[in-house]
Parts: structure tokens; sequence; C-alpha cells
């Protein structure tokens, strides 16, 4: 006879029937319109499908949440940036890759402009939360070294001028994806922003400037001007 006192082995909340990455997704998503703080466990729970209990048993609490979507933000993202920056193509097509991947991360189509989630929700919580301030400082370090990987190569296989500096021109790099990032959400268009960022990428793999308009002829000196006939 089968006692009647055995337990319930189901799962409370939610069963385990999500996937992981797409809750993330979604999760990442959220926070990612809204912020960390514009962001409720409600807002959260209506994302994914899944109850608060499953959000807490599966992921932890809000924070613990944003974390983990912070890593799993930088991991693509650094992972993207690598195939981006294959070796087999001109370093200037390399990272022209780079930022038009970005853009489309940045610009989706068919919705508002969303920029870096680092930039935009990180950089914003990390002034007083130490745990994101990590994250954020190692997410764009991971993706300074990406930058640096390509330059040094670069250098190696004389794309570059030997004295180039691969680590302070990954930082530059950088800079314009971050800029890029903030003036996508500012409003502007992804014409200005792509133009922008060809011409940075000019400037740091040595260029004058892309699509430069040739020089001007050299002015007549003034003495060797023919002087004006009097009247």
């Amino acid at each position: 006879m089968q006692s009647g006192t055995k337990k319930d082995s189901r799962p409370r909340g939610r069963p385990r029937a999500y996937d992981p990455a797409t809750a993330l997704a979604q999760v990442r998503d959220t926070f990612w319109r809204s912020g960390y703080a514009g962001t409720s466990l409600d807002d959260l729970s209506a994302a994914t499908g899944m109850n608060r209990p499953s959000l807490y048993g599966a992921f932890g609490d809000k924070h613990a949440l944003y974390l983990q979507t912070v890593e799993h933000y930088v991991e693509a993202g650094r992972a993207a940036m690598e195939a981006m920056l294959d070796n087999a193509l001109p370093l200037p097509d390399a990272l022209m890759r780079v930022f038009d991947e970005a853009l489309r991360w940045y610009q989706p189509a068919g919705e508002a402009a969303r920029g870096c989630l680092l930039i935009g929700t990180a950089a914003v919580e990390a002034v007083n939360d130490e745990a994101v301030r990590e994250r954020l400082g190692a997410g764009l370090r991971s993706f300074d070294k990406a930058f640096e990987r390509r330059l040094r190569y670069g250098v190696e296989h004389g794309e570059l001028p030997p004295e180039a500096d691969p680590a302070m021109l990954s930082r530059v790099a950088s800079a314009l994806l971050h800029s890029t990032a903030l003036r996508a959400r500012a409003g502007d268009s992804r014409a200005v922003l792509r133009a922008t960022a060809a011409a940075g990428i000019a400037l740091i793999c040595g260029a004058q400037g892309s699509g430069a308009a040739a020089p001007t002829a050299t002015p007549t000196p003034a003495k060797a001007r023919t002087p004006a006939r009097r009247a």
C-alpha cells in the first residue's frame, strides 16, 4: 500500500519549462529599455512569462539577474568583436565591421535607438554599486583587448607603422565605439554615425581622412602676382 504521506517532488512555482538563454535575452532587453532602477520585478516577470518565485529560483534577485545580464552582454559583445576583427580582412574593413555590427545593436530595426547596455545602464549604476562597477570595467577592458589584438596584428604585418601603440589605439577605438553608442541614443542617424566611425578609423589606421578631397592648388605668392593695371 502506498503511503499518503509521500512528498510531492514537483518544483514550486512555474515548472522549469523555459530556456535560460531566451529568458536572459528577454531580461536584457527589458533592462536595456528601462535601465536598472526603472525596471521592476513585475516588468521582468511579464517579459519572461515567469512568476517571481521562478525568477528567484532560476536567477536570484533583481540585482543578481542584472549582473548576469551584464556578464552575458559583455561576453556576446566580445565574441562578436572577435568574429568581426578578422585578420584576413584589411584593418580598416575589419574595424568598420565592428561598428556596423554595433550599430545594428544600438539602432535595432523598427525600434527606438537603445545604444549600448553598458554605457546606457551600467555606467549609471556603477557610481554607487561596486559589483556593477567591477563588471563595467572588466567589460570595457575586454573590448579594448579585442581591438588591441587586431591592431597588434596590424603592426606586426605592416598595416600600421612600427611605432604605433596598439594598446593606446585600442582605447581610442573603444572611445569611438562608446561615443557612437551615446549618439545613437541621442538620435543621430545611422548615416552620420557610420561616417563618423569611418573618419575615426581612418585616423586610427594612419590616414588623413577617408575620401579626403584632393589638395588644392598652391596659391600664387603675393609678390609674384601681376599687379593690377592702374587706370
